[in-house]
C-alpha cells in the first residue's frame, strides 16, 4: 500500500506543491499536468491516478501554477510557463534518490496535455509515455509535436465537439508511436457514467505497456 507524501518542488521564484504516491515495485512514475482552472485536488485526475497506482505506476499530482498565478486567466493558457514547471518537476524527480531511477511518463488534461507534449519533446528518450485526457495537444508547437519520441495516447470524448478535430490535427503532426481513441458518450470532462473509468483503464494499460525498461 502506497503512502501519499506532500512534496515541495522549487521552480524559479515559485514553489510547486505536489502529492507523490509510489506503490510497491513501481514500474514508473507519471507526472500529472492538470488543465486550466484545475489543481492537484482534481477528483478526475485523482481517480485516474488511483487506477494507475493499482497497475503499479507511481503518480505525482501537482499544482503547476501558484494560487495567485491561477487567478490570472491568461496564465492558465501560458503553455511555456506550464512546460517550464513540468520540466522543473521532472528534474526534481530525477534528483530524488527514492524515485530517480523510475521511468518517466506524463498525463495531461486540457492545456496540461500541450505542456506534457512540449516537456516530452525537450526530454527526448527520458520520457517513456504520454497520455492526454480531453486535452488540447494542438496548443503545443508543431516543432515540439514532431520531436516527441514517447508513445502517445490521445483520449477524447465522443461528444466533445471541436476538441476531437483539434486532437486530430495534433495527432497527424506526431511522428512517434501513437493512438487516438474516442470514448463513446463522453463530453469534455468525462462526467458520464463509466467514461472516466474507461479513460483510467486505457491510461493504465498504456503506461504499464510503455513505462517499464
Amino acid at each position: 500500500m502506497s503512502t501519499p507524501t506532500l512534496v515541495h518542488i522549487p521552480a524559479g521564484r515559485a514553489t510547486i506543491e505536489g502529492m507523490l504516491e509510489i506503490p510497491e515495485r513501481a514500474v514508473g512514475l507519471v507526472l500529472f499536468a492538470h488543465g486550466s482552472g484545475s489543481s492537484r485536488h482534481s477528483p478526475r485526475n485523482n481517480a485516474v491516478a488511483g487506477v494507475l497506482r493499482q497497475a503499479g505506476v507511481g503518480t505525482l499530482l501537482m499544482d503547476l501554477l501558484t494560487p495567485g498565478e491561477d487567478r490570472d486567466y491568461a496564465q492558465r493558457f501560458d503553455i511555456g510557463l506550464l512546460t517550464q514547471r513540468l520540466l522543473e518537476a521532472a528534474r526534481w524527480a530525477g534528483s530524488e534518490p527514492a524515485i530517480r531511477d523510475l521511468p518517466l511518463g506524463f498525463f495531461g488534461a486540457s492545456t496540461g496535455a500541450a505542456a506534457a507534449l512540449e516537456a516530452a519533446a525537450v526530454l527526448g528518450d527520458r520520457t517513456r509515455a504520454v497520455v492526454s485526457r480531453g486535452g488540447r495537444p494542438d496548443l503545443a508547437s508543431e516543432e515540439a509535436l514532431q520531436k516527441v519520441r514517447a508513445p502517445t495516447l490521445l483520449l477524447v470524448g465522443g461528444l466533445d465537439d471541436g476538441v476531437i478535430e483539434l486532437n486530430q490535427i495534433a495527432y497527424e503532426q506526431l511522428s512517434c508511436e501513437k493512438e487516438m481513441l474516442i470514448v463513446p458518450g463522453a463530453t469534455h470532462l468525462f462526467e458520464e457514467p463509466g467514461t472516466l473509468e474507461a479513460v483510467a483503464r486505457q491510461a493504465a494499460n498504456w503506461f504499464a505497456r510503455y513505462l517499464p525498461a
